[in-house]
């Protein structure tokens, strides 16, 4: 499992740099004052389509195949790509988070209040992100999996948009009292986990 995540970490440094300056540049947008909620999810839609990248990676170099001959199981190969997503994911996600912390000054009760329902709202996002896409991946492969990414910028742009009316006035103080979002939360984390769960059972099943 190591030596997947290595392999991973390698790739990523070499084929995934351009989302790193998008990441920089989006944050930066949201940081300079924009309240387009977009620039905020778009960098975990960025870094949960990384896994779906990597895999792309793996296919068009048949190291899938190659991988056959090596100690390693179809599930761990599918836990390399779930691990490396979550990290990038967590990592941006303390990024965004310390940006937003700055320019909202969360040291006022009502702005540390929208904080948290921000990061949670950010942090559902992020897992929806890998959550919807790789199980389509695992199954069907790169290319007939990517329209799972199409239908993920769509989920982004309305989840901005959703958002954006949730951190407002009665609806958000509505979402704060009756704790509904911790529970959203909690069933994005269920479906992480289910995702992951669902892209082993796939490719275990899948022909290479």
């Amino acid at each position: 499992m190591k030596g997947l995540i290595l392999k991973d970490l390698y790739m990523m440094k070499k084929y995934c740099k351009a989302y790193l300056l998008i990441t920089v540049v989006f944050i930066a947008v949201s940081f300079a004052g924009s309240e387009n909620l977009f620039f905020t999810f778009y960098p975990c839609l960025l870094c949960g389509m990384i896994p779906v990248n990597l895999l792309a990676y793996d296919e068009r170099s048949k190291w899938l195949q190659y991988s056959e001959t090596m100690p390693y199981t179809k599930g761990e190969i599918v836990s390399g790509k779930y691990l490396i997503g979550l990290c990038t994911q967590l990592a941006i996600l303390l990024i965004i988070g310390i940006a937003r912390a700055i320019r909202m000054d969360i040291s006022d009760a009502s702005a540390l209040r929208e904080y948290l329902v921000l990061m949670m709202l950010v942090l559902i996002m992020s897992l929806l992100a890998s959550s919807i896409t790789l199980p389509f991946m695992f199954k069907f492969g790169v290319e007939k999996g990517r329209m799972a990414y199409y239908i993920m910028i769509g989920v982004v742009c309305a989840g901005s948009i959703i958002s954006s009316n949730l951190l407002s006035g009665e609806v958000q103080s509505e979402i704060k009292l009756n704790g509904i979002l911790p529970i959203i939360c909690f069933v994005g984390i269920g479906l992480y986990a289910l995702s992951w769960y669902l892209s082993i059972v796939f490719y275990k099943r899948r022909e290479i």
